[in-house]
C-alpha cells in the first residue's frame, strides 16, 4: 500500500531472521550483511506478488518464509568462507563463488533447496488432502464474514462491547456523547 506498517516492520525482521538461519554457520559477518541485503529485497518483492496473483496470505509466509528461507540457503553457494566452515567441516574447505569454490557450493545448495521443497510439498499435499476429506479446509464465505470464532468454536475472542463499540472496534455515538468516567481514591 505504500505505508510503513508494524505487520511490514515485522516481516522484514522475520525475513531476516529466516534468510540468515541456513547460512549462519557457512557466512562471514560481511557475509551475513549480503545474505540480509539481498534476502530482504526479494521477500518484499515477494509479498507484493500476493496480489497480483491473488493468493491467500494473510501473514505473508510465502514471501517472507519461503523466498527468505531459498535466498538464505542458496546465498551459502555464493557467500560460504572455508574460514566460517573449517570447525564443522574437519579442515574441509567449503568457499562459495565470490570467495573462489566456483559454483560447486552454489550446485548442492540448489539441489538440497530442491529436494527440500519436493518434500515439502508432497507432505503438505497428503495432510491437506486427508485434512479436506474429513473435515474441510475452508470454511463458508458466510462463516468466514460472521466470524471464525463465532460460527465455528461459538466464542468471541475479542469482547468489546463493555468498550462502547459496535464489535468493529470504533466507537459507537452512545460512546462518543458518554460523560468521562470518574476515579475513585
Amino acid at each position: 500500500k505504500g505505508k510503513a506498517s508494524m505487520l511490514g516492520a515485522a516481516s522484514g525482521a522475520v525475513a531476516g531472521l529466516v534468510a540468515i538461519t541456513p547460512a549462519c554457520g557457512a557466512v562471514s559477518p560481511i557475509g551475513a550483511i549480503l545474505v540480509g541485503l539481498v534476502a530482504g529485497g526479494l521477500c518484499a518483492l515477494a509479498v507484493g506478488l500476493k496480489h497480483r496473483f491473488g493468493y491467500d496470505d494473510a501473514l505473508d509466509v510465502v514471501g517472507v518464509h519461503l523466498v527468505g528461507g531459498l535466498a538464505g540457503t542458496l546465498l551459502v553457494g555464493l557467500v560460504a568462507t572455508d574460514k566460517s566452515t573449517d570447525f564443522y567441516t574437519g579442515g574441509a574447505h567449503i568457499r562459495g563463488l565470490f570467495y573462489g569454490g566456483g559454483f560447486a557450493q552454489l550446485g548442492r545448495q540448489a539441489v538440497a533447496a530442491g529436494a527440500v521443497l519436493a518434500y515439502s510439498f508432497v507432505l503438505t499435499l497428503v495432510i491437506a488432502l486427508i485434512v479436506n476429506a474429513v473435515m474441510g479446509l475452508r470454511v463458508t464465505e458466510e462463516q468466514e464474514i460472521t466470524g471464525i470464532d463465532q460460527t465455528v468454536h461459538a466464542e468471541t475472542a475479542y469482547e468489546f462491547a463493555g468498550f462502547g463499540t459496535a464489535g468493529s472496534g470504533t466507537l459507537t455515538a452512545a460512546a462518543h456523547a458518554a460523560p468521562p468516567a470518574r476515579i475513585l481514591t
